[in-house]
């Protein structure tokens, strides 16, 4: 327990560094480590994980895609296990948005189960923020379009758990309706 809850706060810590001058779009201009600390507590409140290394990966999900950190960076620091899952939940940058956006729903159903649950979190934190803090220059058809996205790619993430499943449901349902879906 005390390794994993030391691996977890390094996590934090490397995450906090990499993304240090970083802000979401959201419409306070929020620091970027929050949305890795949500996406770790909603694995840990909602979802009931307790796994150290797929909660390490939970606050590094984002440090290969949006900074400057290596795969040999996390596997120094983290060990090959955690950086397979941040690998295995990295869009890779240098292909086209919308070519990305396809590969997660394409891929979604081949994911591992930890990268599954990795995945469920993020998309359902990213849902609520999307319907709550919004980016200012999101248009409401960019957003409606957005919530449809994240509906395919949950689609082939289901069976992987049940209370992240059942949470992301509730907060799509209640964006369809903010957002004049349904």
């Amino acid at each position: 327990m005390e390794e994993t809850t030391g691996m977890i706060f390094k996590a934090l810590r490397f995450s906090a560094d990499k993304h240090n001058d970083q802000r979401r779009r959201d419409s306070k201009s929020s620091p970027y480590i929050n949305h890795p600390i949500q996406v770790v507590e909603t694995l840990w409140a909602v979802g009931g994980v307790r796994d150290g290394v797929l909660l390490a990966a939970a606050i590094l999900h984002d440090t290969i895609e949006d900074t400057d950190a290596t795969p040999d960076e996390i596997r120094r620091e983290f060990g090959e296990e955690v950086l397979g899952l941040v690998l295995e939940v990295t869009d890779d940058k240098s292909l086209p948005k919308q070519v990305r956006k396809q590969l997660q729903i394409e891929n979604a159903p081949h994911k591992s189960l930890r990268a599954k649950m990795l995945k469920l979190a993020d998309k359902l934190c990213n849902v609520r923020d999307i319907v709550h803090l919004p980016p200012a220059d999101w248009s409401l058809k960019r957003k409606q379009e957005y919530l449809l996205w994240t509906e395919k790619v949950v689609k082939g993430l289901r069976g992987a758990n049940k209370d992240l499943e059942t949470h992301y449901d509730e907060a799509l349902k209640e964006g369809k309706q903010i957002l004049g879906m349904e």
